[in-house]
């Protein structure tokens, strides 16, 4: 129970880590408000509680802090992966990429940090997780111009939070996974011209020969949603599969 008696929000809680991690931190004790842009995939997530939640909705943002109160950490996993170069993008495409990744990332924490200030100044700590990536913003990947630029922007933002709250007991990290098999992968691998081919090159660039699960991911997540990484913040923290060694 290394979480007991601590509320968590986690975002795109409906599926892949999110889904895992926000029933991790359950089993670990914590009260946790799952919320996911699709409240179908919140169904069946028994001993949490749900909300539907649009997290590039500023009114939406504001809603849910003011409704969940208080936080002891947040994990903010909802993203958006676009394909292509730089010749590729369309303007709309980058927009929603900064739009879903970054600005809505930034805003929600924004909400809820007055809420974790508090907490931490009875707790001695709060943790803010943002997830990021191990593809573009840590290693440079092929065919992930705006992805890459945003979670790139993701470690930025999590180091400059981390600088400004540190001294008050917010921890913020980002969380950097390698490939992970997760549905939104399968969404990609399926969509490809060649799905068998697509899953092999996933496969192929992960020095350990296979795709990450989310049980590889999940550990860090509690991990640094926990007391136990309470001297940790401002990192990017790789759970890569050796992907950038």
């Amino acid at each position: 129970m290394r979480l007991q008696n601590k509320t968590f929000l986690v975002t795109a809680a409906g599926q892949g880590i999110g889904r895992a991690s926000a029933l991790a931190c359950r089993d670990e004790g914590a009260r946790v408000i799952a919320t996911d842009i699709n409240g179908t995939l919140l169904e069946g997530l028994e001993g949490v509680e749900t909300a539907v939640l649009d997290v590039t909705r500023p009114d939406a943002v504001e809603a849910i802090a003011a409704r969940v109160g208080p936080l002891d950490g947040l994990f903010n996993c909802a993203g958006v992966v676009h394909n292509g170069t730089l010749l590729d993008i369309r303007d709309e495409d980058w927009a929603f990429a900064f739009d879903l990744n970054v600005t809505a990332m930034m805003r929600l924490t924004r909400a809820c940090l007055p809420g974790m200030l508090d907490r931490a100044a009875k707790t001695g700590t709060a943790s803010i997780l943002n997830m990021a990536s191990m593809a573009s913003s840590i290693k440079g990947f092929a065919n992930r111009t705006a992805y890459g630029a945003s979670k790139a922007a993701v470690i930025g933002l999590t180091k400059a939070i981390a600088a400004d709250f540190v001294k008050q007991g917010i921890r913020c990290n980002a969380l950097c996974p390698g490939t992970v098999d997760t549905p939104s992968l399968r969404g990609r691998i399926a969509a490809s011209a060649d799905p068998v081919q697509a899953e092999k090159d996933f496969i192929a660039r992960q020095p350990m020969g296979r795709l990450a699960t989310v049980d590889d991911i999940v550990p860090m997540v509690v991990f640094l949603l926990s007391d136990e990484s309470r001297f940790v913040s401002g990192q990017a923290m790789l759970v890569d599969g050796g992907v950038t060694i």
